[in-house]
């Protein structure tokens, strides 16, 4: 098969992240990756794995663990999801690097080589399309099978750790067929609700699923009281021992700036000082001190020596693209991926702090399962100008439906309907001002399709 053979074949499964399906948690099998990878050898149980679950942030935590991890000393496979512009972004490797070697420069080190990916999926398609034929749970998804393509790729290469995120859920998440050393909970809010469920507990529930028994550590950021119930029980009722930042384990902000943000860390895993991360917001303080404890807590079981300067190097070494990222100053461009209500709300406060002089120029686009209304209120009142648009997904709303659905939280800007992403961007990049921004958000879709297009435009000069 050659590598575009691949992309087709992988792309002819069903794929839950274009295709909302009230459905969705009745079309989940365990058993029926639990079948494939029996078949397979089980390359699950080669490396020790660190699971991660939350509605946000869960990249953010799994990129900052897999750096410090990585400069440790030990090689790191990290499965990520959604991917931004290309799908090879979900399985990367991070190897050592030697002593005072530079950090690499790449938006996503290590990715899955297009040769291996070719290997991989020729090698096991023969296996994949029998199996799919004669199993009783039906055939793989698009997410189960490139999550087993991420445990195999994972053992061939003997990766010490696996950090793995999950995709919409957790306890029926295809990687949830791993018995993690330690897991983490990021922050829960209301996403996928025709999903996970229409209320905390209900979504609570599927992501504390990860949680299971045995000597197991789990890291949670702070939670709204009906989440956090939900979690110190399951920890309960598995044995576990739970850490809850803010109670347990806390950071405090040294310094913030355009370029980075400093701060400390103490608690019952550890203090560590004058830590220093590139990506910005005070989320990210969260999400950073929720992958340092999720690696002192590693290090805690395993009874192996560690040292506070992997943590330094580690985080501020950390790539993570759009999540507020700056990807050109003349226009200044912004990409976040804030794709919920409290993604977005986050957002707002990200730009006040860091841009509270600029005039905000928003491509906003947003995909059918998410809360439109709630999204809208938040980011609307944030835009002198409003460029409404739609990533190529069947998951798109349509840009007319959103200006519709928000019309409440105009405040009289000058708006705009576009039907694609590039249309938008041509628009944008035409009338901005130095007194103004253009802040692309709404959907990893949407921000995925605009950081191709603007880092291409870059390229060309």
């Amino acid at each position: 098969m050659s590598y575009l053979e691949v992309i087709k074949y992988l792309d002819s499964f069903v794929n839950y992240e274009k295709k909302p399906d009230e459905l969705y948690i009745e079309s989940l099998k365990l058993e029926r990756v639990e079948g494939f990878l029996r078949v397979i050898g089980h390359p699950q149980q080669s490396f020790k794995s660190v699971h991660v679950a939350g509605t946000k942030g869960k990249g953010s935590v799994c990129a900052f663990t897999a750096y410090i991890l990585r400069e440790a000393g030990y090689k790191v496979g990290l499965f990520t999801s959604p991917h931004l512009t290309e799908v090879r972004e979900r399985i990367r490797i991070l190897r050592p690097q030697d002593p005072g070697s530079k950090p690499v420069a790449e938006d996503f080190e290590g990715m899955i080589p297009k040769k291996d990916l070719t290997d991989l999926v020729t090698r096991l398609k023969p296996r994949i399309d029998k199996y799919c034929e004669i199993s009783q749970y039906g055939p793989l998804t698009f997410f189960e099978i490139y999550t087993i393509l991420a445990f195999e790729y994972f053992k061939e290469q003997k990766v010490d750790f696996a950090v793995l995120e999950t995709g919409m859920g957790g306890r029926l998440d295809a990687t949830n067929v791993v018995k993690p050393i330690i897991c983490a909970l990021t922050s829960i809010s209301y996403d996928h609700t025709n999903k996970l469920g229409n209320t905390l507990t209900e979504i609570a529930t599927e992501k504390a699923g990860i949680i299971k028994g045995g000597a197991l550590t789990v890291i949670s950021a702070p939670q709204e009281e009906e989440a956090s119930e939900v979690i110190r029980k399951k920890c309960e009722e598995a044995g576990a021992v739970l850490y809850e930042i803010g109670q347990d384990i806390k950071f405090e902000l040294i310094s913030s700036s355009l370029n980075h943000q400093e701060f400390n860390i103490r608690g019952g895993l550890g203090r560590f000082n004058n830590l220093k991360i590139k990506l910005l917001g005070a989320h990210q303080l969260l999400n950073a001190t929720l992958a340092a404890s999720l690696v002192a807590g590693i290090f805690m079981n395993s009874r192996e020596h560690f040292k506070g300067g992997i943590f330094k190097k580690g985080l501020q070494n950390t790539c993570w693209p759009a999540r507020f990222e700056i990807v050109s100053l003349d226009p200044l461009i912004i990409l976040d991926g804030a794709h919920n209500v409290a993604s977005a709300r986050v957002l707002k406060e990200t730009l006040k702090h860091n841009f509270p002089d600029k005039k905000v120029i928003l491509v906003l686009g947003i995909s059918r399962d998410k809360d439109v209304l709630g999204i809208t209120r938040e980011l609307f009142p944030l835009a002198q100008k409003l460029i409404l648009t739609s990533a190529d997904s069947p998951r798109a709303v349509r840009p007319a439906d959103i200006l519709s659905t928000g019309k409440e939280f105009l405040t009289g800007q000058n708006t705009e309907v576009t039907r694609t992403v590039l249309e938008a961007l041509k628009i944008v990049r035409s009338t901005p001002s130095r007194d103004s921004l253009i802040l692309v958000a709404g959907s990893l879709f949407v921000v995925g399709e605009a950081r191709g297009i603007v880092k291409n435009l870059t390229a060309a000069g």
